[in-house]
């Protein structure tokens, strides 16, 4: 870039030392040449490139020795190149430093002292050169044509061009590009990844295609890795998240950053070696100051033909975010329980109905036991039978009260693999005494052979009970002979299907869109709660919940739920 002191002097500064007298004595038409060509004026360094070839170069002698070698003359290729919105006016006369790129500076200085001082004696005129605006570049440097003109030197850059833009236009982008990662409100991290990178090329030549496998056998690669990887550039975000006190703190290895959750390096190198674009997750980080976050991280890898020494990890502070989630679950939790509470107290004369079922069993077979026992003969074969019948109706008030304190508890989610059918059955405990009561017919359709499902058994049974208690209720409110259809299937789609219909009155138009919403309810006496806890347990379990009033009357509920996929 144009450095800030050239834009600041005026046309009488000395950085403008009698350019024009100089460039009008340099017959080399440089300026017909359609290649990148520059003349440069070493007037002023004789005495340093005289140090430097006897052998006692001062530290950073590069820069000294560019800073003193000004332009005489450029052509227009070299301007587009290096400086477009200079102009060849504001580099002639201008240290050469001003303007030429830093990565290849120490090429130029070594073509400078080959040409001048033959140093180091036979060193090439022309080098290879590494420059962001050509690739395959070369720089060549002769001397001038003019014998009058000993400090004039000829500088021709060649290669091919990667793309329309110049340097000075690239250190633009560049400049734009750190000043946005700066800028930007999470932390950033800008990684080295090369040498990582060739021990991966390395394992793949020698037949390792699962890293995983590879890591299981060679757990110290995952070390290798965090000391290899080199944070090379990070932002103000990520000084301040990781509790440092200067960008220099995290420049260097990587390591830091998995250091709280090693398993984290595992998965994001396994990424890298399966060629994925972009890796994210959520993990532990433990800052320099101590603290330990929830952070969430992405990576972003590079690919041919972009820089390969350049992975983008971002890294956002997560914890309050997961502390307000675990805040909302937890609420969650206590209004279905709340739910569940209130759906078993209106159950409360069909669970006692049930439960006295084993009860009277007992004891009816317990009292004819003892009668047995007391006459002159005990039949004792008698008496066994009868005790068994004791205990199995004892395990089935034990089942009974196990899934009342279930429906009840307060338990966490818990994800098994679950049979629809035996979600249904189990549900039935609750409410047959009640259909019963109300003389509600019940049909069963259940479908044979339907593939197992992944959820919470005590939530997808309450979904159940309060679908089988909502159409029991619309049909108390109808006072006609009721009837509830229950069916299990497949849908087409391939999702597991549950559908419970009465032939009440089914839903007024006007509910449609609020049956679902937390406290709507037509009963006088309702909370509206049960449906809205309903909708939010099928969602949790990745399925929808829609109501819709059937054809031949009444309403209908049907559940989708995904079923597990098949090995």
């Amino acid at each position: 870039m144009v450095p800030a002191p050239l834009i600041e002097a005026g046309a009488g500064s000395d950085l403008y030392r009698a350019p024009l007298p100089l460039r009008a004595t340099i017959p080399h038409r440089i300026q017909d040449d359609p290649s990148a060509r520059s003349a440069l004026d070493i007037s002023d360094a004789r005495e340093l490139i005289a140090k430097i070839a006897s052998g006692a170069p001062p530290l950073g002698w590069i820069d000294t020795l560019l800073s003193q070698v000004r332009f005489a003359d450029v052509n227009d290729t070299i301007v587009q190149m290096l400086a477009p919105f200079a102009g060849a006016w504001r580099m002639i006369g201008q240290p050469v430093s001003a303007f030429w790129p830093p990565e290849s500076r120490p090429v130029l200085a070594e073509l400078i002292m080959a040409a001048v001082a033959d140093y180091p004696t036979g060193a090439p005129r022309t080098r290879a050169s590494t420059s962001l605006g050509f690739t395959d570049c070369e720089v060549t440097i002769s001397t001038s044509e003019d014998d009058a003109s000993p400090d004039i030197l000829i500088v021709s850059v060649g290669g091919t061009v990667m793309d329309d833009r110049s340097l000075w236009m690239v250190r633009a982008s560049e400049q734009r590009y750190r000043n946005l990662l700066h800028h930007l409100p999470f932390a950033l991290l800008q990684v080295d990844a090369r040498q990582i990178g060739a021990v991966y090329e390395g394992l793949r030549r020698s037949g390792v295609t699962d890293l995983q496998a590879f890591l299981d056998e060679h757990p110290d690669l995952i070390d290798t890795a965090n000391a290899l990887v080199m944070v090379t550039e990070v932002n103000a975000s990520a000084v301040t998240l990781f509790g440092v006190d200067s960008v220099a703190d995290l420049v260097g290895p990587v390591g830091y950053l998995f250091a709280a959750s090693p398993e984290s390096a595992r998965r994001v190198m396994t990424a890298r070696f399966e060629g994925r674009r972009s890796y994210a997750e959520v993990m532990k980080l433990r800052t320099f100051d101590g603290r330990l976050l929830d952070v969430a991280i992405t990576l972003t890898y590079p690919r041919p033909p972009e820089r390969l020494d350049v992975t983008l990890i971002s890294v956002e502070d997560i914890t309050d975010r997961l502390g307000t989630d675990a805040q909302l679950r937890q609420l969650q939790a206590d209004y279905s329980r709340a739910a569940r509470i209130s759906m078993l107290g209106e159950l409360a004369t069909s669970i006692a109905h049930e439960v006295n079922q084993p009860l009277s069993a007992i004891v009816t077979n317990a009292e004819t036991s003892l009668r047995w026992l007391q006459r002159p003969e005990p039949n004792l074969s008698k008496v066994g039978q009868l005790m068994s019948r004791v205990a199995e109706s004892a395990r089935r008030a034990s089942e009974i009260v196990q899934r009342i304190r279930g429906m009840a508890g307060r338990n966490a989610p818990e994800q098994s693999a679950l049979d629809l059918n035996d979600i249904v059955y189990e549900a039935l405990v609750f409410v047959r005494h009640d259909l019963e009561t109300r003389a509600i017919a019940l049909t069963l359709q259940l479908g044979t052979g339907l593939p197992g499902l992944l959820g919470d058994r005590v939530q997808l049974q309450q979904v159940v009970v309060n679908l089988l208690l909502n159409a029991a209720q619309a049909l108390a409110m109808d006072q006609s002979a009721g009837r509830i259809d229950v069916v299990t299937a497949i849908s087409p789609d391939g999702m597991l299907l549950f559908s419970i219909r009465d032939n009440g009155l089914g839903i007024a138009h006007t509910d449609f869109d609020r049956v679902f919403d937390s406290f709507f309810t037509t009963k006088e006496d309702g909370v509206g709660i049960g449906l809205a806890i309903c909708q939010s347990i099928i969602t949790a379990h990745g399925g929808a919940i829609t109501a819709s009033n059937h054809p031949d009357g009444g309403a209908i509920f049907t559940v989708l739920l995904p079923p597990i996929a098949p090995e």
